[in-house]
């Protein structure tokens, strides 16, 4: 067997023919001979973006509650270790390696992915250090998907739009129903996407789930510029409140964490209460607070089993982190890390990017050539007065010559211009940016991990 994590990874890479294989009676075959039974509470969390930092929420809120909290997520940024996460600290070397040889010896001759390998040993590692609380990270979808092998006690879809047509379809019905998946009979489903797919409705009444729509069963609200929004839930108790109250508010973008609100302050209505005067998410990013609503609705169904403290919710939002999300890297020019990779995401991106103040920007892109290029690139095209293209050197990954293809195509308003490397793109862009300027890193997380690599950056 491999010795080191490094040669373990080569070898789960090798084992499969396939990087993704949807379905869950191989994986479901692996986990009985396992015996791997949690009898902690699990948090299932899937949708097209956002998942990630409804993940770091959830983490960082009940962490600071007390909990010991098990955290998969995927993919990694620059070490695989930052995808399983106990009591905020990555899982060692020693201990996924020990999980690894674990599996291998007990599939015999049953198929798993790479990404099955690594839900296994995730929830391994979390029973073994005897978690409080388990948040799985949904790989692709939902209801094929690897971590559905494990019952979830509340589940959330963060947003629904269009990404992997090849295995979840081209419309949102379908997507939203391969999403629904996740949900579990007689236990609360959270959506945060102001527009619901029948199809995931449907899916949540046919199996008796409890489904949790923002605008519905929760809401968020800022206070008016007046003020407002009075101190709430002292002592950790959520005051009671009638969901009549909620009010269902435009899509009005959001500033940045910190940036033009007057007072840095939002509510939060749900069906089991108020939490008033909140802080607002560390994480940057113009629709973060339907991440943090979704966050405090799946606290709210979770209640009785892990109940949090007010002070509990506002330490964690001030200090979630999460690298390649609307990151922002001090220094002059402003270097603004992205992972946006499809045009859900890059609308986003583009939002947030015109939410501060005006800048001449320098794009560092690159992507994966089975992802929408030309939706990503007319989505931020507003935004980018110079693109700086690059490949990615991995099997999926575009080539320069193909992203200058795709701009031309998308028929972008900037300067563009290929670079060897993603490097290249960044020393480029550093030399020609002034200090009033910035850089913005996007297209895929090999981009943002490669510009993370040049600069000494950490991930996880």
């Amino acid at each position: 067997m491999p010795n080191t994590l490094a040669d373990w990874l080569t070898h789960l890479e090798s084992l499969h023919p396939k990087t993704i294989a949807l379905g869950l009676e191989r994986v479901a075959q692996v986990k009985h001979r396992l015996g791997l039974q949690p009898d902690f509470p699990i948090i299932v969390v899937g949708g097209t973006n956002g998942k990630g930092s409804v993940c770091a929420m959830l983490e960082a809120i009940l962490h600071a509650a007390g909990y010991k909290v098990g955290c998969y997520t995927s993919p990694h940024l620059l070490d695989y270790n930052e995808r399983v996460r106990i009591g905020k600290q990555q899982a060692s070397d020693a201990e996924l390696c020990a999980s690894f040889a674990q599996i291998e010896q007990e599939r015999g001759d049953i198929p798993l992915t790479y990404f099955e390998f690594g839900t296994l040993a995730a929830m391994q590692c979390f029973i073994e250090h005897k978690v409080d609380v388990a948040i799985l990270e949904v790989g692709l979808g939902g209801r094929l998907d690897a971590v559905n092998v494990f019952d979830s006690d509340c589940s959330v879809v963060a947003s629904i739009d269009i990404d992997h047509v090849d295995y979840l379809g081209d419309s949102r019905e379908q997507i939203g129903f391969e999403k629904a998946g996740i949900f579990r009979q007689g236990r609360v489903a959270i959506c945060a996407d102001s527009d619901v797919p029948q199809a995931l409705r449907n899916h949540a009444q046919e199996i008796g789930a409890e489904l949790w729509c923002i605008g519905r069963e929760f809401e968020f609200q800022l206070p008016s510029p007046a003020g407002g929004g009075g101190a709430g839930g002292e002592g950790g108790r959520v005051a009671a409140n009638p969901i009549s109250i909620v009010k269902s508010l435009s899509p009005t973008p959001l500033p940045p964490a910190g940036e033009g609100l007057s007072n840095g302050q939002w509510n939060f209505y749900s069906r089991v209460g108020t939490r008033s005067a909140l802080p607002f998410p560390a994480l940057r990013g113009a629709f973060q607070l339907h991440n943090a609503s979704a966050v405090l609705a799946a606290l709210d169904a979770l209640r009785d089993k892990l109940p949090v403290s007010m002070v509990a919710v506002r330490r964690g939002l001030v200090e979630v982190q999460l690298a390649g999300r609307f990151q922002f890297i001090p220094g002059k020019p402003r270097l603004i890390l992205d992972v946006a990779h499809n045009p859900h995401a890059a609308r986003s991106l583009a939002q947030n990017l015109a939410d501060l103040p005006p800048a001449r920007t320098f794009a560092v892109f690159a992507m994966l050539k089975d992802k929408d290029m030309v939706g990503v690139a007319k989505a931020l095209d507003a935004q980018v007065d110079v693109w700086l293209v690059a490949g990615i050197d991995a099997r999926r990954g575009a080539t320069a010559a193909e992203l200058v293809q795709v701009l031309q195509n998308a028929r972008v308003r900037g300067e563009v211009k290929a670079c060897v490397s993603i490097a290249d793109a960044l020393h480029e862009a550093s030399n020609r940016a002034g200090e009033n300027d910035r850089i913005a890193a996007f297209g895929s997380f090999y981009t943002v991990a490669e510009v993370m690599r040049v600069r000494g950056l950490r991930g996880g």
